[in-house]
Formats: structure tokens, sequence, C-alpha cells
């Protein structure tokens, strides 16, 4: 049996309330699968008290303290044991996506924080918080990124999430961000790791439109559902509650593109922020194009910047527009223009 891990009770105080739960069990010659069957739990359950990764409820400070002859410190210390680095509404659910071995989510306005970048994420954060020192932001983009775990490993759960097509539209944090964001999950997806789909513009009308929904099942616990509005949200488990949120999300799902359809609009939506970027063209070294025209009629120029090429007309420098071509799309683009097919 490996060795547990080491706690560094420093590091928060829900830490310390873990190193001493191990350090009470240890004292009482208790395993942690010993623990776990005083409270009715798995061995792996108080694991996950003792590592700070878990929060711990008040009905288990209190048989901590039975079983473990603690005089009343799990209960008296309660509150170092629920310190959570996530927003009160939402700690729980962080908790149990840890534990699900399905989750099905319908975003309609963002990128699901188990999908986003640190980029994307810094930008949602950002302007939600336009005050928030880069300290607060940093931590908690490091908060939101830490979730992304449950997508790495063998038995990882299945995510399956449907995306609104504003969703890969709308520019958030700029175009070169987006485009990283959606080459992202475009990756995810094509490795196996999630399932996504993409809910069209011309779907019009669809079952979801109330808001967004997460719903997670368990092996053995019964499913959850998670709904959310502006700095608050609701973990539900009402069976018929559940089961009305399911329902809303698989008429979403219902109208979205298949998956392969769906992959496809990520990768044309990539491409299409990243034609929107806003290259820096101040110290691109410009150059006469081979199809320009020698009598001064068409001159053509063009640079290589950042992997595409910028084109311009050099008759109109610093006032005309500049078109931006993929690095890769430039070649074949100048072959059918010399063979007269455009």
């Amino acid at each position: 049996m490996p060795e547990p891990r080491k706690i560094d009770p420093s590091r928060s105080p829900r830490a310390f309330y873990g190193a001493e739960l191990r350090h009470h069990r240890e004292r009482a010659g208790l395993t942690q699968q010993e623990l776990g069957e005083a409270l009715y739990v798995s061995g792996s359950f108080i694991g996950q008290l003792e590592a700070g990764t878990r929060r711990v409820q008040e009905e288990y400070a209190r048989r901590l303290d039975e079983v473990l002859d603690a005089n009343g410190f799990f209960v008296r210390n309660l509150a170092a044991g629920q310190t959570s680095r996530y927003p009160d509404h939402f700690a729980d659910v962080v908790e149990r996506e840890g534990e699900a071995n399905e989750i099905h989510e319908y975003a309609p306005i963002l990128v699901p924080g188990l999908l986003q970048t640190a980029d994307y994420a810094r930008a949602v954060f950002r302007t939600a918080n336009p005050t928030w020192p880069p300290d607060k932001i940093a931590e908690n983009v490091d908060a939101r990124l830490a979730r992304a775990r449950i997508l790495d490993g063998e038995g990882a759960a299945l995510v399956w999430v449907v995306l609104d097509e504003a969703v890969i539209r709308r520019p958030v944090g700029g175009h070169a961000a987006m485009t990283a964001q959606l080459r992202h999950i475009a990756d995810l997806s094509v490795r196996g790791r999630i399932i996504v789909q993409v809910l069209p513009y011309a779907e019009g009308a669809h079952g979801a439109m109330q808001g967004s929904v997460k719903l997670m099942s368990f092996p053995d616990a019964p499913s959850l559902a998670y709904v959310q509005s502006i700095e608050t949200g609701r973990l539900l488990d009402d069976p018929l509650t559940v089961a009305q949120c399911r329902h809303l999300y698989d008429l979403a799902r219902a109208a979205a593109k298949s998956p392969e359809l769906s992959l496809a609009m990520l990768e044309a939506a990539a491409e299409a922020h990243e034609m929107h970027n806003d290259y820096d063209l101040s110290q691109a070294h410009w150059r006469k194009a081979s199809y320009s025209g020698g009598d001064g009629g068409d001159c053509v120029e063009v640079a290589t910047v950042e992997g595409v090429v910028p084109v311009r007309d050099s008759k109109r420098r610093g006032t005309g527009p500049v078109v931006v071509f993929r690095a890769a799309a430039w070649a074949p683009f100048v072959r059918a223009v010399g063979a007269g097919a455009l």
C-alpha cells in the first residue's frame, strides 16, 4: 500500500485541519480504511479530508471527535476544515465534480470553467471584477485551471458539453486568446477527453434557452444538477428537479450539431478569430510580391509576421487595409491566382 502523501499544514487552514486529522488517526492506531468504516465512508474519503481536498461537514466532525477522542477539536475548528478557494455557492460543486463519473453541461454564454484556458479565464475575472488586484485575479485563475485535473488520467469522468454558438463567436480576451481557447477545446475533443457539440444560431429557439445547466452522475449516489446566475448558484438534488434539468439538457443536445460537425465549427471559428488578430505590423519587413505588375498598376506588398502573411496595396501604405492570410494558406492562394483560378 502506498505511503500517504506528505501534508504541509502551513499551506492553508484546511491543510492544517487535515494534518491534525491524520495525527489523531495515527495516534489512535487506525488506518484510513478503519476510520472510514467508523464514519460509514470509504478510506479514500478520509484520505481526501487529510489531504485537504475535501471539505468537512459538521456530521463528520462530530463523529471524528467521538471516534478519535479529540476533545471537541474537529467541531471547534470546523470553519478551518470548510475553507475553500472557491466561492461558497460553488465549493461543493467542485468537490462533486471530482467524484462524478459523468458530467453533462449546456453553456449558453461562456466556455465552461473545466475547459477554460488561462487567458480566457483571466479575461472573465478581469472584466467582471475590474478593481481586483492582479494577484487576486491570478489566484482565481489558478483555482479555475486546477479543476481541469479531472480530465486527465485513466478512469477520467465522461464530460459531454453543449456550447451555444455565441460561446465560440464572442472574442473573450481578444481574438488571439479566443483562437487559443477554441483550439484547446478542439484538442480535448480530438484526444477523446471530452465530447463537445455546438448548438448553432440557425436552430432558433430551443428547450434550454432558460440558462446554463450542469448535470453530474455518480456510481453510487443520486445525480445532481447545478444552475447558476450572477455570483450565485444552486446545487439541486431533488430527483424531479434533476430530471427536468436533464430533459432541458437533452433538448439542447438534440438540437446541436453532431460531434464531428461541431469540431469542424470549432476549427473554423478558431481560424476566423485568428484572422481578426490585431497583429503588430510596426516592425514588419514589407517586400514587393512576385504577383505585382511591373507598370506600377498592381503593386502588392507582403510580409511574414507570427505565422501569417499580411498583404497590402503599396500605394496606400499606412492608410489602406491589410489582408491577413495564414502562412499555410498563402502559397496555395498565390498558385490559384497564377493559374487564373481566382
